[in-house]
């Protein structure tokens, strides 16, 4: 069974796919009302598909229960990895994917977006796809179980363009790792349209119309 989503259609019959992975304890609520600041009216018809994260304790919160796509042990970058956590989230994102197959919009005209912790996941998910994509959007994050994506890697997704924005000031996923999980993808020959704002851990107006641009490129 797929997760349960937030759903928007920007016009009957959308031709693309856009699935958004909130962050640490929101929901798929938290990045719907951004639709009408991102879309063009002169875009082909889009659908935002907005997953809620399976709930589950989360170490660095006291073990608290919250949605979250895995848990997070430490925000260090040395600190140990939900491996388990992560690849099941994966495997939901694949679900997600096969979904808008059978909705009629192909691997090609989907694009996998992310804030935080969801971004990692649509970096790790998107990168091993076996079909490609329309492309990557990924906010305020960092390339998780970095070491096995070189082995991992689709060669369909070689070539997918990645969108990262990052705040300068975030305190959460340290700028620094960032730029570490930008370098690490530019070793592999991935293409990274890299963009830092004056931020916190956030989106901002300037990013929402870079992306807005970004987007306006593929959906031509």
């Amino acid at each position: 069974m797929p997760l349960p989503t937030v759903e928007h259609e920007t016009a009957a019959d959308p031709r693309y796919s856009i699935l958004w992975l909130h962050g640490l304890g929101a929901d798929g609520n938290d990045f719907a009302p951004i639709v009408p600041e991102l879309v063009d009216p002169a875009w082909p018809a889009l659908r935002f598909v907005f997953p809620h994260a399976p709930v589950r304790p989360v170490t660095i919160n006291n073990g608290m229960s919250m949605r979250a796509w895995y848990d997070i042990i430490g925000f260090d970058a040395h600190a140990r990895q939900d491996e388990a956590g992560i690849r099941a989230s994966i495997g939901e994102v694949q679900t997600l994917i096969a979904r808008e197959h059978e909705r009629g919009v192909p691997s090609e005209r989907i694009f996998l977006a992310g804030f935080s912790q969801g971004g990692a996941i649509a970096l790790s998910a998107g990168l091993r796809h076996a079909e490609k994509l329309a492309g990557i959007i990924a906010l305020s994050t960092y390339l998780p179980i970095a070491a096995t994506l070189a082995a991992e890697r689709s060669a369909a997704n070689a070539a997918t363009p990645i969108f990262w924005g990052h705040g300068s000031a975030d305190p959460v996923v340290v700028l620094q790792r960032g730029t570490d999980s930008r370098d690490a993808l530019q070793a592999l020959g991935h293409a990274v349209d890299w963009h830092t704002y004056p931020m916190a851990h956030a989106v901002c107006a300037e990013e929402i119309g870079d992306l807005r641009h970004w987007l306006g490129r593929r959906l031509a």
